[in-house]
Protein backbone atom coordinates (compact mmCIF):
# COMPACT_ATOMS: atom_id res chain seq x y z
CA UNK A 1 0.00 0.00 0.00
CA UNK A 2 2.57 2.99 -1.23
CA UNK A 3 0.18 5.78 -2.10
CA UNK A 4 1.19 8.79 -0.57
CA UNK A 5 -2.53 10.08 -0.19
CA UNK A 6 -3.50 7.65 2.64
CA UNK A 7 -4.29 9.09 5.68
CA UNK A 8 -2.48 6.64 8.67
CA UNK A 9 -2.24 6.40 12.09
CA UNK A 10 1.17 5.98 14.14
CA UNK A 11 0.47 4.56 17.57
CA UNK A 12 3.49 3.72 19.87
CA UNK A 13 3.67 1.71 22.99
CA UNK A 14 5.99 3.66 24.84
CA UNK A 15 6.87 0.66 27.25
CA UNK A 16 8.12 -1.13 24.05
CA UNK A 17 9.36 0.91 21.56
CA UNK A 18 12.92 3.15 21.45
CA UNK A 19 12.70 6.87 21.29
CA UNK A 20 15.49 7.01 19.39
CA UNK A 21 14.35 5.45 16.40
CA UNK A 22 10.73 7.35 16.56
CA UNK A 23 12.29 9.57 13.42
CA UNK A 24 13.35 5.94 11.47
CA UNK A 25 9.94 4.55 12.02
CA UNK A 26 8.28 8.06 11.35
CA UNK A 27 10.34 7.95 7.86
CA UNK A 28 9.44 4.75 7.53
CA UNK A 29 5.70 4.73 7.76
CA UNK A 30 5.89 7.82 5.71
CA UNK A 31 6.42 5.67 2.65
CA UNK A 32 3.23 4.34 2.83
CA UNK A 33 0.75 7.69 3.14
CA UNK A 34 0.44 10.93 5.37
CA UNK A 35 1.00 10.01 8.86
CA UNK A 36 -2.06 12.17 10.26
CA UNK A 37 -2.46 10.26 14.02
CA UNK A 38 -0.06 10.52 15.54
CA UNK A 39 0.08 9.24 19.43
CA UNK A 40 2.79 7.76 21.79
CA UNK A 41 1.76 5.69 24.82
CA UNK A 42 2.27 5.54 28.23
CA UNK A 43 2.73 6.74 32.19
CA UNK A 44 4.55 10.56 31.22
CA UNK A 45 5.08 10.36 35.28
CA UNK A 46 7.36 7.81 35.01
CA UNK A 47 10.98 8.43 34.60
CA UNK A 48 11.73 5.91 31.76
CA UNK A 49 9.17 7.92 29.84
CA UNK A 50 11.85 11.23 29.69
CA UNK A 51 13.76 10.08 26.10
CA UNK A 52 10.54 10.79 24.18
CA UNK A 53 9.66 14.39 25.82
CA UNK A 54 12.00 15.82 23.94
CA UNK A 55 10.64 14.24 20.33
CA UNK A 56 6.92 14.67 21.03
CA UNK A 57 7.01 18.82 19.82
CA UNK A 58 9.69 18.20 17.10
CA UNK A 59 8.25 15.47 15.38
CA UNK A 60 4.34 16.54 16.49
CA UNK A 61 3.59 13.35 18.30
CA UNK A 62 0.33 13.63 21.09
CA UNK A 63 1.31 12.29 24.68
CA UNK A 64 -1.24 10.01 25.98
CA UNK A 65 -1.31 10.09 29.82
CA UNK A 66 -2.16 6.68 31.00
CA UNK A 67 -1.23 5.54 35.01
CA UNK A 68 -0.54 2.21 35.85
CA UNK A 69 -2.81 1.69 39.06
CA UNK A 70 -1.74 -1.98 39.80
CA UNK A 71 1.77 -3.44 40.13
CA UNK A 72 2.39 -5.28 37.66
CA UNK A 73 -0.40 -4.33 35.49
CA UNK A 74 0.42 -2.29 32.08
CA UNK A 75 -2.55 -0.13 30.98
CA UNK A 76 -0.63 1.19 27.61
CA UNK A 77 -1.95 -1.63 25.62
CA UNK A 78 -5.49 -1.33 26.36
CA UNK A 79 -5.66 2.47 26.35
CA UNK A 80 -3.70 1.99 22.88
CA UNK A 81 -6.58 -1.27 21.59
CA UNK A 82 -8.89 1.45 22.24
CA UNK A 83 -8.15 4.19 20.55
CA UNK A 84 -7.39 2.36 17.94
CA UNK A 85 -10.78 1.08 17.62
CA UNK A 86 -12.09 4.83 17.73
CA UNK A 87 -10.39 5.41 15.17
CA UNK A 88 -11.27 2.67 13.33
CA UNK A 89 -15.03 3.33 13.89
CA UNK A 90 -14.88 6.82 13.00
CA UNK A 91 -13.16 6.04 9.64
CA UNK A 92 -10.10 8.55 10.31
CA UNK A 93 -7.28 6.82 8.52
CA UNK A 94 -6.22 4.28 5.66
CA UNK A 95 -4.68 2.27 7.36
CA UNK A 96 -2.64 1.90 10.88
CA UNK A 97 1.18 1.27 12.52
CA UNK A 98 1.65 -0.10 15.91
CA UNK A 99 4.80 0.40 17.22
CA UNK A 100 5.39 -2.15 19.68
CA UNK A 101 7.35 -5.60 20.37
CA UNK A 102 4.16 -6.64 22.61
CA UNK A 103 2.26 -9.95 21.49
CA UNK A 104 -0.95 -8.11 23.09
CA UNK A 105 -1.48 -6.36 19.52
CA UNK A 106 -2.40 -9.45 18.03
CA UNK A 107 -6.22 -9.40 18.09
CA UNK A 108 -5.93 -5.81 17.33
CA UNK A 109 -3.84 -6.03 13.85
CA UNK A 110 -6.29 -8.85 13.12
CA UNK A 111 -9.39 -6.81 13.86
CA UNK A 112 -8.15 -4.32 11.37
CA UNK A 113 -7.37 -6.24 8.54
CA UNK A 114 -10.28 -7.91 8.58
CA UNK A 115 -12.25 -4.09 7.78
CA UNK A 116 -9.92 -4.60 4.88
CA UNK A 117 -7.83 -1.85 6.55
CA UNK A 118 -3.82 -1.59 6.13
CA UNK A 119 -1.85 -2.42 8.94
CA UNK A 120 1.88 -2.59 9.71
CA UNK A 121 4.01 -3.22 12.62
CA UNK A 122 7.48 -2.12 13.74
CA UNK A 123 9.45 -3.43 16.52
CA UNK A 124 12.35 -5.78 17.61
CA UNK A 125 13.32 -9.00 16.75
CA UNK A 126 11.64 -10.61 19.48
CA UNK A 127 8.46 -9.65 18.58
CA UNK A 128 6.28 -12.96 18.73
CA UNK A 129 5.82 -14.14 15.19
CA UNK A 130 1.81 -14.35 16.07
CA UNK A 131 2.16 -10.31 16.01
CA UNK A 132 4.01 -10.11 13.32
CA UNK A 133 2.43 -12.70 10.71
CA UNK A 134 -1.20 -10.82 11.90
CA UNK A 135 0.49 -7.44 10.09
CA UNK A 136 0.25 -7.10 6.45
CA UNK A 137 3.90 -5.46 6.96
CA UNK A 138 5.94 -5.87 9.73
CA UNK A 139 9.94 -3.92 9.66
CA UNK A 140 11.95 -5.07 12.90
CA UNK A 141 13.93 -1.78 13.97
CA UNK A 142 16.95 -3.42 13.59
CA UNK A 143 16.89 -3.21 9.80
CA UNK A 144 16.44 0.07 10.45
CA UNK A 145 19.25 0.56 12.23
CA UNK A 146 21.36 -1.45 10.05
CA UNK A 147 20.97 0.71 7.14
CA UNK A 148 21.25 3.87 8.69
CA UNK A 149 24.95 2.62 9.80
CA UNK A 150 25.52 1.33 6.21
CA UNK A 151 24.51 4.46 3.99
CA UNK A 152 27.47 5.80 6.82
CA UNK A 153 29.45 3.49 6.09
CA UNK A 154 29.28 3.68 2.04
CA UNK A 155 30.05 7.66 2.47
CA UNK A 156 32.84 6.90 4.45
CA UNK A 157 34.20 4.48 1.95
CA UNK A 158 33.91 5.78 -1.44
CA UNK A 159 34.57 2.74 -2.75
CA UNK A 160 32.57 1.14 -5.28
CA UNK A 161 34.74 -2.16 -5.48
CA UNK A 162 34.46 -2.82 -1.72
CA UNK A 163 30.45 -1.90 -2.15
CA UNK A 164 30.39 -4.50 -4.73
CA UNK A 165 31.94 -6.84 -2.82
CA UNK A 166 29.67 -6.39 0.05
CA UNK A 167 26.76 -6.95 -2.21
CA UNK A 168 28.46 -10.60 -3.16
CA UNK A 169 28.91 -11.42 0.89
CA UNK A 170 24.94 -10.27 1.40
CA UNK A 171 23.63 -12.47 -1.09
CA UNK A 172 25.20 -15.15 0.38
CA UNK A 173 22.94 -14.24 3.65
CA UNK A 174 19.43 -15.15 2.13
CA UNK A 175 19.31 -18.71 3.12
CA UNK A 176 17.78 -21.62 0.09
CA UNK A 177 14.44 -20.97 2.08
CA UNK A 178 14.27 -17.60 1.41
CA UNK A 179 15.65 -17.76 -2.15
CA UNK A 180 12.92 -20.17 -3.00
CA UNK A 181 10.17 -17.55 -1.29
CA UNK A 182 11.71 -14.81 -3.57
CA UNK A 183 11.09 -17.40 -6.38
CA UNK A 184 7.88 -17.75 -5.57
CA UNK A 185 7.13 -14.43 -5.52
CA UNK A 186 8.07 -13.93 -8.87
CA UNK A 187 6.04 -16.42 -10.47
CA UNK A 188 2.96 -15.07 -8.35
CA UNK A 189 3.58 -11.34 -9.86
CA UNK A 190 4.53 -12.67 -13.26
CA UNK A 191 1.56 -14.19 -15.92
CA UNK A 192 1.89 -14.76 -19.45
CA UNK A 193 4.61 -12.42 -19.59
CA UNK A 194 8.43 -13.19 -18.51
CA UNK A 195 8.68 -9.44 -16.35
CA UNK A 196 6.78 -8.26 -13.45
CA UNK A 197 7.09 -5.00 -11.39
CA UNK A 198 9.63 -4.67 -8.91
CA UNK A 199 6.66 -3.48 -6.71
CA UNK A 200 4.66 -5.97 -7.70
CA UNK A 201 6.70 -8.91 -6.77
CA UNK A 202 7.99 -6.86 -3.55
CA UNK A 203 4.22 -6.39 -2.50
CA UNK A 204 4.00 -10.71 -2.81
CA UNK A 205 7.07 -11.10 -0.91
CA UNK A 206 5.10 -9.06 1.91
CA UNK A 207 1.82 -11.48 1.49
CA UNK A 208 4.28 -14.71 2.05
CA UNK A 209 6.10 -13.13 5.05
CA UNK A 210 4.85 -9.84 5.82
CA UNK A 211 8.52 -9.37 7.62
CA UNK A 212 10.64 -10.03 4.54
CA UNK A 213 13.14 -6.73 4.30
CA UNK A 214 16.01 -6.33 1.85
CA UNK A 215 17.62 -4.45 4.47
CA UNK A 216 17.91 -7.37 6.61
CA UNK A 217 20.46 -8.80 4.20
CA UNK A 218 22.41 -5.43 3.61
CA UNK A 219 20.39 -4.33 0.29
CA UNK A 220 19.11 -0.87 0.38
CA UNK A 221 16.25 -2.11 -1.43
CA UNK A 222 14.37 -4.99 -3.87
CA UNK A 223 15.81 -3.30 -6.94
CA UNK A 224 19.31 -3.78 -5.68
CA UNK A 225 18.91 -7.49 -4.13
CA UNK A 226 17.82 -8.74 -7.69
CA UNK A 227 20.69 -7.06 -9.27
CA UNK A 228 22.60 -8.93 -7.43
CA UNK A 229 20.90 -12.54 -7.31
CA UNK A 230 21.93 -14.80 -9.84
CA UNK A 231 19.31 -15.75 -12.82
CA UNK A 232 17.47 -12.53 -12.27
CA UNK A 233 18.00 -9.20 -13.65
CA UNK A 234 17.05 -5.73 -13.84
CA UNK A 235 14.95 -3.83 -17.01
CA UNK A 236 14.76 -0.09 -16.79
CA UNK A 237 11.01 1.02 -17.29
CA UNK A 238 10.68 4.96 -18.20
CA UNK A 239 6.67 6.23 -18.08
CA UNK A 240 6.73 9.84 -18.31
CA UNK A 241 10.40 10.44 -16.99
CA UNK A 242 10.29 8.18 -14.28
CA UNK A 243 11.51 5.15 -13.86
CA UNK A 244 8.77 1.63 -12.65
CA UNK A 245 11.62 -1.04 -12.74
CA UNK A 246 10.70 -4.55 -13.93
CA UNK A 247 13.00 -7.58 -13.22
CA UNK A 248 12.67 -10.92 -15.01
CA UNK A 249 14.61 -14.11 -14.77
CA UNK A 250 17.53 -14.76 -17.09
Amino acid sequence: MENKNNNIAILVDGDNAQAKLLELILEEVSKYGKVTVRRIYGDWTAPQMNSWKDLLNDLSFSPIQKFNYTTGKNSTDSSLIIDAMDILHDKMVDGFCIVSSDSDYTGLAKRIREEGIFVMGVGERKTPNAFVQSCEIFTYCENLISVKNRDEADKSSGSNAKKASALDEDVKKLTKSELKLIDRAFDMSVDEEIEAYISTVGGNLRKLKPSFDPRAYGFKNLTQMFSSLKGYEIVNNQVKGLNHPLVRKI
